[in-house]
């Protein structure tokens, strides 16, 4: 191989941090991964240590260039993809955060949101921003941060705090080094999208919606296309400069991993959350159904927009019967349980442990299990909570398929899907039984470190247009419906039972 060959990915998530070297094939040659531990101040609440995030960033990718055996001047570019909303605000000076991160399924900013709905400012961010006003997005929790610590606010309107999601935050890292050089302040269009304070038709910050939330600008990153010129690396860090050429939210960048480019196709990723992006080209669809229209992704100035569903817990769910009740020693176990049932008698979980998302949007929801007898098994109660992922993915594809109707009659047949989760044989068949539709299942099932390596390598040459990028996309396997109209009308309405007994909001 020649020179400038890879492209790196780092993958920034909920519960790890990652990075993945792909080859002009958009193999995965070398991977490295690390937990990162979850901070709950309380009930509601979810930090990260933004600082371990970055140091766990730089491990990993240490460590995948480590592994390949190859040095900075192989790599053409270095693509960041990131949990999306999650809130840093950190000194310009020092590079310190003032606070931890507050993560996207925080719920703390849920009074400021229902008070910003009372005053009727919910239709204004709907309009500006695409987006339902909720304590998921940043703009609350910069506010928040602003109020709550100390000097923050005078800081801020001087012009010595950054405020950025993941992505801007890494990125200030990886061009500042040790060093202390001048660093880049900058996000892309998916990741602004997601803020509540970007206009997603003008393509800028809403000065309103700043001045709505006392948000001072100069707080703000340089909002730029995915992929982009965003600075290079510092030569400390890996040796030598490398440049940092792609930049997209995680589900933006799995849309994109999943070759997701032509308007009606759809793709749903399974990790920590769910989440469901449909791409509508280049209109920015008013969802009639509490679906969110976001930024696809923005490539060479042009916007393509997208309807979108967001599940606050899917895989989480796997992990807190893991972890907090000990039902399973690891998430794979429940493949297994599942399978060995005929059903689960029953029993539903409604995984609301953060409120529930789209079509809901009910902050104040909590978790419940429902229809448990004496006869309720542990296999049974694990089998709910995948159930539980199918029936949400319900929830958002109804919604979805009542707003493509209305727009030009898209017809969602089949679903790309991606994520850890996606490795459960019984789910995905269970999943397409749900929904009724073909569930295709990719090859490279990281689609969201994919994508972004996609987006870096498009900007360095490495891969010369999205054409090519879809011609690299390949099934794996694909599942299709088996389940009869009236079983599957039975299972969604015991799910949709349980919900109504969660809901604070109707």
């Amino acid at each position: 191989m020649s020179l400038n060959d890879f492209v790196l990915a780092l993958d920034q998530g909920t519960t790890s941090s990652r990075a993945i070297l792909f080859d002009q094939e958009g193999l995965a040659q070398a991977s490295a991964q690390q937990v990162l531990p979850q901070i709950f101040p309380g009930p509601g609440l979810v930090e990260h240590d933004a600082m371990q995030i970055w140091r766990d960033t730089l491990a990993t990718a240490r460590g995948a260039m480590e592994q390949a055996g190859i040095g900075a001047k192989r790599i053409a570019g270095i693509g960041v993809t990131n949990q999306r909303e999650t809130t840093v605000i950190w000194r310009r000076d020092t590079g310190q955060p003032i606070h931890n991160a507050i993560v996207w399924q925080d719920r703390r900013t849920a009074d400021l949101c229902e008070n910003l709905r009372r005053a009727g400012h919910d239709e204004l961010i709907r309009e500006r921003t695409g987006l339902i006003v909720d304590p998921y997005f940043s703009a609350t929790k910069i506010a928040w941060l602003l109020e709550n610590v100390a000097g923050a606010r005078g800081a801020a309107e001087a012009g010595e705090l950054a405020f950025g999601t993941i992505d801007s935050w890494l990125l200030w890292n990886l061009t500042a080094g040790p060093a202390g050089a001048k660093a880049v302040h900058a996000t892309d269009a998916t990741n602004a999208s997601r803020s509540m304070l970007f206009d997603i038709h003008r393509q800028c910050w809403d000065e309103d919606l700043c001045q709505l939330l006392d948000i001072p600008p100069v707080l703000l990153p340089e909002v730029r296309d995915c992929a982009a010129d965003f600075g290079h690396t510092a030569k400390e860090l890996f040796g030598a400069p490398i440049a940092i050429a792609g930049m997209a939210g995680d589900q933006q960048a799995a849309t994109i991993g999943q070759a997701c480019f032509k308007p009606g196709m759809i793709k749903s990723t399974y990790g920590t959350g769910c989440f469901v992006m449909l791409n509508t080209g280049a209109e920015a669809v008013r969802s009639r159904n509490r679906m969110l229209t976001t930024i696809a992704y923005r490539l060479d100035g042009r916007t393509t927009y997208a309807l979108e569903g967001s599940i606050f817990v899917a895989g989480a769910a796997m992990q807190w019967l893991r972890d907090g009740l000990k039902l399973i020693d690891a998430a794979p176990d429940s493949e297994a349980l599942a399978s060995g049932l005929e059903s689960t008698d029953g029993v539903v979980m409604v995984p609301a442990f953060t409120g529930l998302g789209a079509p809901y949007w009910d902050a104040d929801a909590r978790g419940a299990i429902v229809g448990l007898t004496r006869d309720s098994s542990i296999a049974q109660i694990v089998r709910a909570g995948l159930e539980a992922v199918c029936y949400q993915t319900r929830d958002l594809l109804l919604a979805m398929q009542r707003d493509a109707a209305a727009i030009n009659d898209l017809a969602l047949d089949v679903l790309r899907v991606d994520g850890g989760m996606v490795e459960n044989n019984w789910l995905m068949q269970f999943l397409a039984d749900i929904l009724d539709v073909t569930v295709d299942r990719p090859a490279v099932t990281e689609t969201t470190a994919l994508g972004v390596a996609y987006l870096a390598g498009l900007q360095t040459g490495l891969y010369p247009s999205t054409e090519a990028i879809a011609a690299q996309w390949q099934r794996q396997a694909s599942f299709t419906p088996n389940m009869t109209a009236d079983r599957r009308r039975q299972l969604y309405g015991a799910w949709c039972e349980a919900v109504a007994r969660v809901r604070t909001v109707v």
